[in-house]
């Protein structure tokens, strides 16, 4: 027993680690590889260090882990010990990429447009793979969780995006040029396209409710049509006082149109309704 909670412990710093490097690596090339020479400043802490480097030519990966250090202290209390500590290994790879390995790499020097868009997913994707295991790359991430603690009534979308304003805002005013604003909310929407995408959008899936008197020959023509199993509950219709099946079916998005077909040829009368769902733990679907 001793040996199978060792080799448990083992494999998660494994994967703690591996998705870290991974992360780190594409959160780099968003920023180093793309915004750098782009001459505009997406949101969060990456921002504020780029916009450094631009004026003072400070590596941007120990700025980032500078200005992270008063955001640690403030929110401390409120992340709490186990979150910080894998944020600080995660920043720490981040640094090293960023100021050590990243520098003698070629950056691209084309379309800033392209250069916002491709540092969105890159950074999308790395900030994603950080989520995963519970870690994060530090900046806005620590004071908007403890703005939204301190003032729980705030939205956390409103609180994240008041913050990357102003500071893609300072990118007009360092850049000398509008157009760093709009490169730099571009970089914003992409990322968080990209970050939900891979997070959820991936594993997303459909959860069929069924309502229908002819509940286990639905479910039955259900399984035999794409072998997916149903769950039944009974139920009674409050105005008909009819007593009805309803069946919950979870299936993926490209299965819910024939699945939704297979019900209506059994009991044309049914009542379906399709609820998209993030994430579905289980036998034939995600598992922990």
């Amino acid at each position: 027993m001793g040996n199978v909670i060792k080799n448990k412990k083992y494999y998660k710093l494994f994967m703690d680690l591996l998705f870290d490097i991974v992360g780190s690596i594409f959160y780099s090339v968003g920023i180093y590889t793309f915004a750098k020479m782009a001459n505009f400043a997406p949101g969060g802490i990456s921002g504020l260090a780029l916009m450094i480097n631009y004026i003072w030519k400070l590596p941007i990966g120990v700025t980032t882990l500078i200005l992270n250090i008063p955001l640690i202290l403030i929110s401390y209390r409120v992340v709490g010990r186990s979150f910080l500590v894998k944020s600080a290994r995660t920043m720490i790879l981040c640094t090293v990429f960023l100021d050590l390995v990243f520098p003698h790499l070629p950056v691209y020097t084309g379309s800033p447009l392209l250069a916002g868009i491709y540092y969105g997913i890159f950074t999308g994707a790395g900030l994603a793979l950080f989520y995963m295991r519970g870690s994060s790359s530090g900046g806005t991430d620590f004071l908007t969780m403890t703005i939204k603690a301190l003032r729980p009534h705030l939205s956390l979308g409103f609180v994240t995006l008041a913050i990357d304003l102003v500071i893609i805002t300072m990118g007009w005013f360092v850049f000398g040029n509008i157009d760093a604003i709009l490169y730099g909310l571009i970089s914003v929407i992409v990322t968080s396209i990209a970050l939900d995408k891979i997070m959820y959008g991936m594993g997303a899936t459909k959860l069929a409710i069924i309502i229908t008197t002819k509940g286990q020959e639905v479910a039955d023509h259900i399984s035999k049509v794409y072998d997916r199993g149903s769950t039944a509950i009974k139920a009674t219709g409050t105005y008909s006082k009819t007593d009805r099946d309803v069946l919950l079916c979870a299936c993926s998005s490209s299965q819910a149109y024939i699945i939704k077909n297979a019900v209506h040829e059994i009991d044309p009368s049914s009542f379906i309704m399709l609820a998209d769902t993030s994430e579905i733990y289980g036998e034939g679907f995600l598992t922990k």
